[in-house]
């Protein structure tokens, strides 16, 4: 069944960042040993990833699973540790931020997850879920405005006051993400991070929440970064969209040029598998097949990282890792060897 028809984004916002990623790498340590510990080798979950999110912007995140776009996520929330690289939020580097500037910057950045069923206490009442954050900052202001403050939260995402004092498995799905989005607003953030915020409800729902994450965004200037594999929705929400394959960033563009004209193999193979409600359309459209498995990020190819799957691979793929850099006469980034020949053309 295909996605609804969704409004159209807004134009991406133009000046300078909210959040700035510079050759961010997340390695998980693999070790050995019974008395001591000695690591023998590295998980490269993300290796060597850079971004940049303005504000108001939305940012979508998209790869097969595996690739690295929750790692990404999450290191950026500082909620994993970082191997390498810089994350920079409103000019402020995580790494030199003392413990009141991390407090500052937990009220700033938030995150909906995807799970809507595990990532609410099932012990707690809806009122208590939606105002945990505002009791953990200090932001109650007494208890009457704590109480008006859960219904406006609850009334923003489409719920009832009233149904503050039910307990999370009397809700829906959908109704328990919208339980989440009003924690995630509830100290009015600048950043949330929507780690597959949708991909475990049903289609019909799914359009109505990320209208939701739309409107929120109008109404209170909200920034996101939008990570998910669904290329359908992604396309919906996001101003720009960057491309993740293997801990990597392969190709970064704004939504409608990375639609219409894809450089990076990859993305010409992802795209070319989102299904076309029209049987017609569907049946004249040429599909690119990837071959082999996605590899290990214990232990990745040489060169390029796409490289044994690709079509169109050359020697130098093999050998030489293409970085991400402009692709002449157009604002789009992609780390590809083909693309930045002097005779380059299409996929």
């Amino acid at each position: 069944m295909p996605m609804p028809e969704l409004a159209p984004a807004p134009q991406a916002p133009h000046g300078a960042p909210l959040l700035q990623v510079d050759d961010l790498a997340v390695h998980f340590p693999i070790t050995r040993g019974v008395f001591v510990q000695r690591q023998v080798a590295a998980i490269k979950a993300v290796d060597g990833v850079s971004f940049h999110v303005r504000r108001g912007e939305t940012l979508g995140l998209v790869g097969e699973s595996g690739c690295g776009k929750s790692t990404t996520g999450l290191a950026v929330l500082g909620l994993s540790p970082v191997t390498r690289g810089r994350i920079a939020f409103d000019g402020q580097p995580l790494a030199d931020m003392d413990k009141a500037d991390v407090h500052r910057f937990r009220r700033r950045a938030q995150m909906v997850y995807q799970d809507p069923y595990g990532s609410l206490n099932p012990r707690m009442r809806v009122a208590d879920i939606v105002g945990e954050p505002l009791r953990i900052h200090g932001c109650t202001g007494g208890r009457d405005a704590y109480r008006k403050r859960v219904a406006e939260l609850l009334e923003l995402v489409g719920l009832l006051p009233q149904m503050a004092e039910r307990y999370p498995h009397e809700f829906s799905g959908g109704q328990r993400q919208r339980i989440g989005i009003a924690r995630a607003i509830a100290l009015n953030p600048d950043l949330i991070v929507c780690d597959e915020s949708v991909s475990a409800l049903d289609v019909s729902i799914q359009a109505q929440v990320v209208n939701l994450f739309m409107d929120l965004q109008r109404e209170l200037g909200l920034t996101y970064i939008f990570i998910a594999h669904d290329l359908a929705v992604v396309r919906h929400i996001s101003n720009r969209i960057a491309v993740m394959y293997l801990g990597r960033i392969v190709e970064v563009a704004d939504r409608d040029a990375l639609y219409d004209d894809p450089q990076h193999p990859y993305t010409v193979a992802l795209l070319s598998a989102i299904p076309v409600a029209d049987p017609a359309v569907e049946a004249t459209r040429a599909r690119v097949k990837l071959t082999g498995e996605v590899p290990s990020a214990l232990r990745p190819p040489s060169g390029c990282r796409f490289h044994p799957r690709c079509p169109h691979a050359m020697p130098v793929c093999q050998q030489e890792d293409p970085p991400l850099q402009p692709v002449a006469g157009s604002d789009r980034l992609v780390a590809c060897h083909l693309r930045h020949l002097p005779t380059a053309g299409h996929a």
